[in-house]
């Protein structure tokens, strides 16, 4: 690949990203459109099958050799072979380029192997880094995109076959608010940052951890605990955004066990650990599985306990077994991991429907996870039993009392002031 500086030596390019053979008309629109604004633009060509109609800054042959493959391979590998290779290239080619303050945003035009190609190609940019997709894909695409990215996507709704009426509003739209976007690097001494996941019925927990945290200096991020909350939790984590996390609810875990609506998939509660960050884990609403409307759930649940937590959102109760399955899991998984480690297991109940006098109360089921959590949590974790429930305000001191200090953050207010 051409050196970055020779690209665009006088100002930070957005780059475009497009298979040039398929998508050149539109991306001649594009590029010509943010020129006219007075935005320098870098094309980088991920095409592998016809001879491409315009030329790319960044050929395809270099895409391709950047993602370590060779003309004759990637045609001969097939669809699936050429997409995994040209991603990986796309990859390398954005990476670079932004590292080294050469691109200033990116937007992608596409179908729907373009469109997973290019959320391969930004995977490694910046959260906060504009990254702007206009694409013909199908919905459910692109709905799993916004799970575990900050893309700001741009459906055509038709098919991209060139720049028509149609086609023009929306290409015209993303060229406007891409060239419109900035990117500033995050400070190099900006507070600490704890994420804090949550999830409707530890909302009281979670939002004195919250007041806590500020109180103290620190930034919360609050992430729900629905799936596509926990995923981008883990991702930021990796990317080095977090600082601490402070898991306060892992019921993902139980949709991961039992084939509930809402699981982070297998690899929900190695983030932390992987990178070294400080995580204290507690069981926030283990003792649900969650669902969709009542008609959705599976003909294996018939016949146990249901609660109906809004007409689209149903909770079924986790049992003795699954609770020990789900303790076992999060054991395992933190087992892997290295850095400081505290559970709470709060002895009065996981959620706002697991306390006396609620639909969910269960102090054996609830016994099943700690039993669970025993038998695979690591020696290096600290795990303590808390004598209240999650919601309470001891709770939450307690939880946030561990981060700080494992932060080495005092007990004082940004004015001074004492906390406590």
């Amino acid at each position: 690949m051409a050196d970055a500086r020779s690209l665009c030596p006088s100002a930070a390019s957005i780059a475009i990203v497009a298979t040039l053979d398929t998508k050149g008309p539109e991306v001649s629109f594009v590029r010509d459109l943010l020129l006219q604004i007075g935005r320098p633009v870098l094309v980088i060509d991920v095409g592998t099958s016809d001879a491409p109609g315009i030329s790319g800054d960044v050929t395809r042959a270099e895409v391709e050799k950047q993602g370590g493959g060779e003309a004759a391979f990637t045609r001969s590998g097939g669809p699936a072979a050429a997409l995994t290779v040209m991603a990986a290239g796309a990859k390398a080619v954005a990476t670079r380029l932004q590292a080294e303050g050469r691109i200033r945003a990116v937007i992608g035009i596409a179908g729907g192997k373009g469109s997973a190609l290019f959320k391969e190609a930004v995977a490694d940019l910046p959260f906060g880094f504009p990254k702007v997709l206009v694409s013909s894909a199908r919905p459910q695409l692109l709905a799993s995109f916004a799970e575990t990215t900050d893309i700001a996507l741009f459906p055509t709704l038709v098919d991209l076959f060139g720049v028509n009426d149609f086609t023009e509003r929306v290409l015209r739209n993303a060229g406007a608010a891409v060239a419109a976007m900035e990117w500033r690097k995050p400070p190099d001494h900006r507070r600490k940052v704890v994420g804090v996941t949550a999830f409707g019925v530890t909302t009281a927990a979670v939002s004195q951890c919250v007041a806590l945290l500020k109180a103290a200096g620190v930034e919360p991020i609050a992430f729900p605990a629905n799936g596509a909350g926990g995923r981008l939790m883990e991702r930021l984590v990796l990317a080095g955004e977090i600082d601490a996390v402070l898991d306060l609810t892992i019921t993902e875990l139980a949709d991961e066990i039992a084939g509930g609506s809402a699981s982070a998939g297998p690899d929900r509660l190695t983030a932390a650990g992987m990178t070294g960050v400080p995580h204290l884990v507690a069981p926030g609403a283990v003792d649900m599985i969650n669902f969709g409307p009542r008609t959705q759930v599976p003909q294996k649940f018939e016949g146990r306990l249901f609660y109906q937590h809004t007409p689209h959102t149903t909770l079924v109760r986790t049992d003795v077994d699954e609770n020990r399955r789900i303790g076992m899991m999060a054991g395992r998984q933190l087992a892997m991991g290295r850095g400081k480690l505290t559970v709470l297991f709060p002895s009065g109940g996981f959620s706002d429907y697991d306390r006396p006098g609620q639909p969910f109360f269960d102090p054996a089921a609830d016994q099943a996870f700690l039993d669970g959590l025993r038998a695979t949590l690591p020696k290096r974790a600290d795990l303590r039993v808390v004598d209240c429930h999650i919601n309470d305000p001891h709770f939450a001191r307690a939880a946030v009392d561990w981060i700080l200090a494992t932060l080495s953050i005092s007990e004082k207010a940004v004015d001074g002031q004492e906390v406590l």
